[in-house]
């Protein structure tokens, strides 16, 4: 029967989606590219380039390099810093005006050629040209590229054509859009006034009513992002105020954002099956339970598992400890270890012993992704949190998603969650809030992923776009279709992600969302929602939980409100 079920929603979604991105560009790109030798722009997996950008002034060229900032982790220097500083970069990136540029930097460029490096020169012109800035006969990848105007929107839609944010589309050397594009003043193609005015009342709105001292929405439009912006401050009491930019706690988008996608890629390679047991990858499950249960039960939260398991209450004395020792090093506060194996000898073994009921019925359960990444590992002989920045964040450009921020990203960059009083007793910045995440060494199937709206936005249109990103398809699109439609009978859920209810009345994720929107929410406020139908990706991030849970933003309906909201505007 659910086989039956699986094939005629695939249909469905077939007939409804499109096999390609719909991207729009609403504006002229006046970018020409001169010179594309081995089409390197647009520049394609970003786990294979280490970039150095090169401007005479970087304060005149910011916006040029905050806008390459936006898809790659890139490092900026002036010209006199060229040859000392590029040497660790395999791909360089000179951008100036014909003013700006010096006689001696063909002869840098030229020697980065024969160092076999990657060479992109972006010319600010004031007037047309066809000429060539060539380093001359040297073999290697070389592209040049003319903008016919010096200003901010050039130096934006310049630096968008080399990573594929804009489809160049004078001369010879036309490209096609592979990436977000960041709109700007004139290219968004919306009231974005009005939308935002709007918007601004609502994210007022609860931060008055002290739903979440600070939150980011981002709104993604055919592959546009017609809206990005940052409310409030990081906690109620301090000055240092939100910004797009910050990173928070995703909480159980973890689940669709961190998990899912390693078990996609394992499914689509047969590495795994579905329709297999637990008993089949996970030799401690053979002799419990748990031995007969199907993995798709598992993603659809039909496995019978409990709800949840408040591992923390079970601690006892001398478990915990306020400073690192050789015994105690699973630091899951800032002055608060758990002492080593834990996760191991205690959590593991009572997931694997806790209690099932009869598989089929729809129970939310965060130990059913405990359980998908123990099988993911034992897959691929790696850890989870390894894995899938190889697979999908660097090559992709989500630059800070991610598990343990703490030890990749400065705390203040951190947005923090709960001040926790039972267990760890101090205030979260950078450690996952779940507790039972915490204990595990902050890497958890359901819990444990960081990251910004943007890294999210990156992923969303991957998705829309079946499995293809930046020029390389990372999922068949049947993989993607199979795991976001709808796959049971007894509930909306798809294979990890969740679904909009299509129960109107209860207008969920919001009141204008249709039955083909997929994504999760997370406990500390997050939610991040994919529509084919409307290509439109839908973001948001707060820390709801600071200081104390609050349902304030549930009983406030902030996020869908504001969901409809940008609803109402791209359909207008």
């Amino acid at each position: 029967m659910k086989s039956i079920i699986t094939y005629f929603c695939l249909l469905l979604l077939l007939y409804t989606s499109s096999s390609v991105a719909q991207y729009k560009q609403n504006v002229v790109n006046k970018a020409n590219m001169i010179q594309n030798s081995g089409g390197l722009v647009p520049l394609k997996r970003l786990d294979r380039h280490h970039i150095a950008v090169v401007t005479p002034f970087p304060n005149k060229y910011a916006h040029f390099v905050n806008m390459v900032g936006r898809y790659a982790d890139v490092k900026s220097f002036d010209f006199n810093q060229y040859e000392e500083h590029t040497k660790y970069h395999n791909t360089i990136i000179v951008a100036g005006t014909r003013e700006d540029f010096r006689n001696d930097l063909l002869l840098m460029v030229q020697q980065s050629m024969v160092h076999k490096k990657q060479v992109i020169i972006v010319r600010f012109e004031n007037r047309k040209t066809t000429s060539s800035w060539s380093p001359g006969r040297l073999q290697g990848q070389f592209s040049e590229l003319v903008y016919p105007e010096f200003n901010k929107e050039a130096q934006q839609y310049a630096a968008m054509s080399i990573f594929g944010g804009l489809a160049i589309t004078q001369g010879q050397n036309k490209t096609e859009q592979t990436r977000l594009q960041y709109a700007t003043e004139s290219s968004c193609g919306v009231d974005l006034e009005n939308m935002t005015k709007t918007i601004d009342a609502i994210a007022t709105e609860a931060i008055q009513e002290r739903a979440t001292p600070g939150l980011v929405v981002m709104a993604v439009k055919n592959g546009q992002v017609i809206f990005d912006k940052a409310y409030g401050t990081h906690t109620y009491h301090g000055n240092e105020k939100t910004k797009t930019s910050d990173i928070f706690d995703l909480a159980s988008v973890s689940k669709i954002a961190g998990t899912t996608p390693v078990v996609m890629h394992l499914q689509e390679r047969d590495i795994i099956n579905l329709d297999s047991t637990m008993g089949c990858y996970l030799g401690q499950a053979q002799e419990t339970n748990k031995k007969n249960i199907p993995l798709r039960s598992v993603l659809l939260h039909e496995a019978g598992f409990i709800p949840f398991i408040p591992f923390y209450r079970n601690l006892k004395p001398g478990d915990l400890v306020h400073k690192q020792n050789t015994s105690h090093q699973i630091r899951v506060a800032d002055n608060a270890y758990l002492r080593n194996g834990y996760y191991r000898d205690v959590m593991w073994p009572q997931m694997l012993q806790s209690a099932v009921k009869p598989t089929g019925n729809y129970v939310y359960s965060d130990v059913s992704m405990y359980v998908m990444k123990e099988i993911a590992e034992r897959m691929i002989s790696k850890p989870m949190e390894d894995y899938v920045q190889e697979l999908l964040y660097r090559p992709i450009g989500m630059q800070t998603a991610g598990y343990n921020p703490r030890q990749r990203f400065a705390k203040g960059r951190i947005v923090p969650t709960q001040h926790d009083t039972v267990f760890r007793k101090e205030l979260l910045q950078g450690y996952v809030h779940d507790e039972g995440a915490a204990m595990a060494g902050g890497v958890a199937g359901h819990a444990g992923l960081f990251g910004t709206a943007n890294d999210l936005a990156i992923y969303g249109q991957l998705l829309l776009n079946r499995g293809e990103y930046g020029g390389i398809r990372y999922f068949r699109p049947e993989t993607v279709d199979l795991f976001t439609s709808k796959q049971s009978s007894n509930s909306r859920r798809g294979l990890g992600f969740d679904r909009a209810d299509p129960d109107k009345k209860k207008e969920y994720p919001s009141r204008l969302a249709n039955e083909a929107v997929f994504g999760h929410t997370g406990y500390t406020g997050t939610c991040v929602w994919i529509d084919p139908k409307n290509q439109f990706v839908y973001i948001f991030l707060s820390n709801r939980v600071h200081p104390q849970v609050s349902t304030k933003l549930l009983d406030l309906n902030i996020r869908s409100r504001i969901q409809d909201v940008i609803y109402e505007f791209i359909k207008m």
